[in-house]
């Protein structure tokens, strides 16, 4: 089957751009929304069992992916009869992954006082509520989701972003009224398990049309399923660690500091992640053209890459950091009042996570276009049991720091250079010294351009939105100007810039000259 490849890819980014602005800003307002009329312990207890089910959806870790790969040739050669033999198989697993998850759910419950310190709601189930919850995600695995691997694997993902944003705006509206007018979180989670619902019927009736032909039916041989299972077990060991990760940090804040706590901190990492999410979007659009860029050029053209987004990804991060470091606290102040905010140094610990990340997210980058997945399989779980440790300790010394400090640590002092070793032994093969000397350059220009632009912000104090646009334009002509002056010397300035240029389209150049 053709696929028109430059058509769906152009329809997908533009759909998706539009899904992940959406999908920052209405989480936003509902955040908001259950601030003001439920209380911010709420607020601590949806981030809670959010954690807790990306901890039970392990099991799915690595199925998703090695579906739409497997399906990538038979769709390429017009082979119905396998593609309906893996659907069969992906319909299979996915319902054992829901019987995981639901059993792994149950075994989980009698521990769940645990996982909260304090701060319980009243007149509030917490075991009610999170039966709700797991309802909703095992409702994602036995009710046709095998269907959407084939909408990704035709390069259409596009048709379940829009479904997704249809029954996503239902859910919000739906959400919002059940906040405001009956002030009711069991209500609000009740459409949490209906939408769901919905979408998957929804997505799944789409498909049906679209791809009347394929049924889940027929047996694979024994020796491409024994293929499947090894990429099934290859990408798990590598997600497994991120998903720990990002959970660990959630599980610790409420079992040791309590649920207010940690609805305090995830307001703050939710604008983190907001912006990384930005941020992620140059990050995916370039994985195809730098797994094609090591295939075809030379190991030096590679690496002179590498140097050149290197000084792109530090710049944009810097002064990603330089906004958040001035504008975090006033922002904060105008969302959710003083008496949500914390002190002003996890202000400094979450702009060193937010870079250090990103600086992280630049070496994953490569690594997953070179498919050096088996080389650094262990090196994500490592971590994350770093982290773990970290924060049990850190946090009963200097409590929610501890973990912030405890996450730059993990992934500064050991995922940093293990993954930069393994980059640069499988795939640059040279010693990383001099890069390390200029990435530390880097990190050295960040810091001094953001205690700088803070300094000159500091002098700003007529409050409010005003006080917000003003910082915001400091940031941006002060900050930028600073990083111009301490990169141009740099000897992959200039091939950085004409990189970046690349990306513009034609009618903005045009526009600007």
């Amino acid at each position: 089957m053709k696929i028109e490849r430059t058509r769906n890819a152009t329809r997908n980014i533009i759909v998706g751009t539009i899904f992940k602005i959406y999908s920052m800003l209405m989480p936003f307002i509902m955040r908001t929304i259950m601030i003001y009329v439920l209380g911010v312990n709420y607020l601590g207890l949806n981030g809670l069992f959010t954690s807790v089910l990306q901890v039970l959806n392990l099991a799915e870790t690595g199925v998703g992916a090695a579906m739409v790969f497997s399906m990538y040739q038979p769709i390429a050669s017009d082979n119905h009869e396998k593609i309906c033999m893996l659907m069969r198989l992906y319909k299979v697993y996915y319902r054992i992954i829901g019987t995981v998850v639901l059993m792994g759910g149950i075994f989980i419950t009698p521990f769940l006082k645990y996982l909260i310190k304090s701060d319980i709601p009243d007149n509030i189930n917490i075991y009610i509520l999170y039966f709700m919850n797991l309802a909703s995600t095992v409702s994602t695995y036995w009710l046709f989701s095998y269907k959407t691997s084939l909408l990704f694997a035709h390069q259409r993902s596009d048709v379940s972003t829009k479904v997704s944003l249809v029954t996503e705006t239902c859910k919000y509206l739906l959400q919002a009224m059940a906040l405001i007018c009956f002030r009711s979180y069991y209500l609000y989670t009740i459409i949490i398990v209906f939408t769901q619902i919905v979408a998957n019927l929804i997505t799944a009736f789409i498909t049906n049309k679209m791809y009347p032909s394929y049924k889940a039916k027929g047996l694979l041989p024994r020796e491409e399923i024994k293929v499947i299972n090894k990429k099934i077990k290859d990408l798990f060991m590598t997600k497994i660690g991120t998903v720990i990760f990002n959970s660990a940090d959630t599980l610790v804040i409420s079992a040791f500091l309590g649920l207010r706590v940690l609805a305090i901190y995830q307001n703050y990492f939710y604008i983190v992640t907001s912006i990384t999410g930005i941020v992620g979007i140059i990050f995916t659009s370039c994985t195809a053209g730098i797994g094609n860029s090591l295939i075809t050029e030379t190991e030096e053209k590679n690496y002179t890459d590498l140097k050149k987004m290197t000084l792109l990804i530090c710049w944009l991060t810097g002064f990603c950091s330089v906004c958040l470091l001035c504008l975090f606290q006033p922002f904060m102040k105008l969302w959710v009042t003083e008496k949500l905010m914390l002190q002003f140094s996890a202000v400094i610990c979450f702009c060193a996570y937010f870079f250090v990340s990103h600086i992280y997210l630049l070496f994953e980058l490569y690594k997953d276009a070179a498919g050096m997945w088996h080389e650094d399989r262990f090196r994500p779980m490592v971590v994350s049991f770093i982290n773990l440790c970290l924060n049990l300790i850190l946090v009963q010394f200097i409590g929610v720091y501890g973990v912030l400090i405890a996450s730059c640590l993990a992934k500064g002092l050991f995922g940093l250079p293990w993954v930069l070793y393994n980059l640069f032994h499988v795939v640059f093969h040279r010693s990383p010294w001099n890069y390390i000397k200029r990435l530390l350059y880097y990190v050295f220009t960040s810091v001094i351009v953001s205690a700088v632009v803070f300094a000159i912000c500091t002098l700003v104090t007529c409050g409010g939105i005003a006080e917000l646009a003003v910082k915001l334009t400091i940031c941006c002509l002060i900050g930028n100007s600073f990083f111009w002056i301490l990169l141009r010397r740099d000897s992959q300035f200039k091939a950085a810039i004409g990189l970046l240029q690349r990306f513009v389209p034609e009618k903005l150049k045009r526009l600007i000259h």
